[in-house]
C-alpha cells in the first residue's frame, strides 16, 4: 500500500465530518488515568462515537497518549507517536514494518483543527483550547495534582490535598501538629561525618491550611551547612498571602530568618538549591549545640503569620 494510504487516508476522507464536532471530554486522556473512574461515576456519556473515533485515530497505539507532531506512520498508514518511535527500534508496532521518516500531514493537520477539553475536567478545570495549545496547559493547570512534598525518598504519589496530607501521616508517618508557632529539635551524633541528611518531614495545620517544614545537611560548594525552609501545601498564590519566620540559637548568639513560604508544586529540591530558607554554617550550629561539638543539638522556632 502507498504510504498515503491506510490511517492517513481515512483521516483525509474523514476530516470535514470531524472537524465540526464539540469535543466533550477527551477519553484518550480519562483511558488507564485514575480520573476514569471519576469520569464513569458522572454517568453522562463521554462524546458521540465520531469524537471517540477521532481520538482514536490520534491515540499513539504504543503508549494510548494523543500524539503531536511529528507523528510517524509506516508504508501502510499505520502511525506512531515520535517518542515510542524511538522505543519500538524503527519499527511498526502494529505491522512490523520498518517506519521510516514518514510523517502523517494529513493527521497532524485533522489535530490543528480539534479544540479540547483539559484533562483535569473532573477536577474542576473547564477551559477548552486548541488541541497543540493543550499540552502546554496541562503542565500549569492550577488544578493539576499536587506531588507528595515528602523529601526523605523519592514518592511519585500525586493527588489534591486532603489526599496527600492522609498519605503523608499514613503512608510516611509524618508529624502532624497544630498550630502556627512551633519549637522543634534537630539531633545528630557525630555531625561533622555527615555530609548530607534529610530529617523527617513535620507538618504543621495553621489557619486551615499545611505547612511541610524541612531541615537537612548538604553543601553549598565545599562549605557544609544546615538549612530549614517552610513549604506550602497549596498554590503559590495562595503562599504568598503568609510568612514565617525561623530562628535558631545560643550562648547569647541569635540567627533569624524571615520569609514567604514556597509552594509545594515547587520540589524539595528546587527550593533547597534556590537556598530560600534559613542557612546555618555547619561551625555555627556546631556551637550553637554546646558541650565538645561532637553532637548536632540544635532547636529551631518558628511562626507562621497571615499577611493583611
Amino acid at each position: 500500500m502507498a504510504p498515503g494510504g491506510g490511517i492517513c487516508k481515512d483521516v483525509i476522507e474523514s476530516r470535514i465530518a470531524f472537524s465540526g464536532y464539540d469535543m466533550a471530554t477527551s477519553s484518550v486522556e480519562l483511558r488507564g488515568s485514575p480520573l476514569r473512574k471519576a469520569a464513569s461515576g458522572l454517568g453522562g456519556n463521554l462524546g458521540a462515537t465520531s469524537t471517540n473515533d477521532v481520538h482514536e485515530l490520534l491515540e499513539c497505539p504504543v503508549c494510548l497518549n494523543l500524539m503531536y507532531p511529528p507523528i510517524y506512520q509506516c508504508p501502510n498508514g499505520h502511525t506512531v507517536c515520535s517518542i515510542c518511535k524511538a522505543r519500538v527500534l524503527n519499527s511498526c508496532p502494529t505491522c512490523r514494518n520498518e517506519l521510516g521518516n514518514i510523517r502523517c500531514l494529513a493527521l497532524e493537520k485533522v489535530a490543528e483543527s480539534l479544540e479540547l477539553p483539559c484533562k483535569y475536567q473532573i477536577l474542576g478545570c473547564n477551559d477548552i483550547f486548541p488541541y497543540y495549545s493543550k499540552l502546554k496547559h496541562e503542565k500549569s493547570c492550577r488544578y493539576r495534582p499536587y506531588s507528595c512534598p515528602y523529601a526523605g525518598a523519592e514518592c511519585s504519589v500525586t493527588g489534591d490535598i486532603p489526599y496527600l496530607v492522609m498519605h503523608l501521616k499514613n503512608d510516611h508517618k509524618v508529624d502532624m501538629h497544630d498550630g502556627c508557632t512551633f519549637n522543634h529539635r534537630y539531633v545528630k551524633s557525630n555531625p561533622s561525618e555527615v555530609e548530607n541528611a534529610t530529617w523527617m518531614l513535620t507538618v504543621f495545620n495553621c489557619f486551615g491550611r499545611q505547612f511541610c517544614l524541612h531541615f537537612e545537611a548538604f553543601h553549598i560548594g565545599m562549605a557544609p551547612v544546615y538549612m530549614a525552609f517552610l513549604r506550602f501545601m497549596g498554590d503559590e498564590d495562595e503562599a504568598r498571602q503568609f510568612s514565617y519566620s525561623l530562628e535558631v540559637g545560643g550562648y547569647g548568639r541569635k540567627v533569624i530568618w524571615q520569609g514567604v513560604p514556597r509552594s509545594i508544586r515547587d520540589s524539595h529540591r528546587k527550593v533547597r538549591d534556590s537556598q530560600d530558607g534559613l542557612i546555618i554554617q555547619r561551625n555555627l550550629a556546631l556551637f550553637f549545640s554546646g558541650g565538645d561539638r561532637q553532637e548536632l543539638k540544635l532547636k529551631v522556632a518558628g511562626r507562621i503569620w497571615k499577611e493583611q
